[in-house]
């Protein structure tokens, strides 16, 4: 098992899972007990601070709730981007100054710790084995991710740019259509 944590799983155009329909998603963690993640480019139309208020600040535009994944639609998730030099209690590091924050920590404390941040309703869960297996029947495209990457404002267009940074097939992949049977 080679290890995704910190990288992007690029849905394969092909996949047949509605949940994951083109979806880009920065692994949290991958072990053999499991693997977690968070789908980067699922807006919801609800307003962070419609939900939680004092997070609006931090949030990086669009100022909206995410959804992470199909598990536990209930949970919430903060994906944070650290100010150069700044440390948290609560932060979880995922790659080069982004990591998870824990939302029970109180954004009156935050100040000008952070950079940036995204909040996520659910996660994107697979048990033991379960993502391996997915893998190894390509599924998945793994490419590494970039500080950046869950902060663009471009939902949309996320799979394809990911895509075609890669150059090569996987840029020319990226021009696979939404439905194929329509040309």
């Amino acid at each position: 098992m080679t290890s995704t944590a910190g990288r992007l799983l690029v849905a394969e155009p092909m996949l047949g899972d509605p949940n994951f329909d083109r979806s880009v998603v920065l692994m949290v963690e991958h072990t053999s007990d499991g693997a977690m993640g968070l789908v980067l480019n699922r807006p919801t139309d609800l307003p962070v601070r419609a939900a939680l208020p004092a997070w609006e600040p931090f949030v990086t535009p669009p100022a909206v709730l995410h959804v992470g994944g199909p598990v536990e639609e209930r949970s919430g998730w903060c994906l944070a981007r650290l100010a150069p030099g700044a440390e948290l209690d609560g932060y979880l590091p995922v790659l080069d100054g982004v990591g998870l924050l824990d939302l029970e920590v109180d954004p009156a404390d935050l100040g000008d710790h952070l950079d940036g941040a995204r909040l996520y309703a659910g996660y994107s869960g697979w048990g033991p084995g379960q993502l391996d297996y997915e893998l190894a029947q390509d599924a998945w495209i793994v490419v590494e991710a970039v500080a950046g990457d869950p902060f663009l404002t471009d939902a949309e267009e996320l799979w394809q740019q990911i895509l075609l940074r890669q150059g090569g097939r996987l840029a020319r992949l990226s021009l696979f259509p939404r439905d194929p049977s329509l040309n």
